[in-house]
């Protein structure tokens, strides 16, 4: 059987890609749910991989290091914003365009509330994975402030870019940081909308 059959019309994805992506999941559940238990520092790959019925071995195929299961590809989430920028429109403020553009991050694909918020926790939890979440939002930044600059006045264009970019970026992080552990029903996208509109006046 041909391992290029499409999980549905248009996918693209092969089956040995699906199942990837199956495995993937499932270590990242499982790593989790260790984490929120233990402490991130406390578990280690053997145990992950364990708990996955694998080899540490294994585990490596798809992840390098524990911090990966955390943070995930860090590229792929600047090309989905950088996407959404550049299909917004041209007359459009630049604040609202990247509002806009993280909030199609935030709402991409069905969410399941807890194990989002519980990744957030896990993300904040180490100071390994803040570092690691600090260089992938530096990526996004490199991603975004080349658009942002073009659509900016020439005078310090790639200066005031790059500002309102690390601010956008900073906005997204409270946001999720604050919605991870909120008690009150507040949806991500709400405190995301928040948060941009506190430096609206500044921007």
């Amino acid at each position: 059987m041909s391992s290029t059959t499409s999980s549905g019309p248009g996918s693209g994805q092969t089956l040995r890609e699906i199942s990837r992506d199956a495995v993937r999941a499932r270590i990242t559940e499982i790593a989790l749910e260790l984490f929120a238990e233990r402490g991130f520092e406390q578990v280690t790959v053997e145990q992950i991989a364990a708990e996955a019925g694998m080899s540490a071995r294994t585990f490596h195929r798809y992840f390098p290091a524990k911090e990966d299961v955390v943070i995930g590809d860090p590229a792929h989430g600047g090309e989905f914003v950088r996407a959404a920028f550049a299909d917004r429109p041209a007359d459009e403020p630049v604040w609202d365009s990247l509002r806009l553009s993280f909030e199609a991050f935030v709402t991409r694909a069905p969410r399941d509330d807890e194990r989002g918020k519980r990744g957030m926790r896990v993300l904040v939890s180490a100071a390994s994975l803040r570092a690691r979440s600090l260089e992938k939002h530096l990526l996004w930044a490199r991603m975004l402030t080349p658009l942002v600059a073009a659509r900016l006045p020439d005078d310090d264009a790639a200066l005031r870019a790059e500002i309102i970019v690390q601010a956008a970026i900073a906005c997204l992080d409270v946001a999720l940081t604050t919605w991870a552990n909120a008690e009150d029903g507040t949806t991500a996208s709400e405190l995301l909308e928040r948060s941009f509109a506190t430096l609206r006046p500044q921007v």
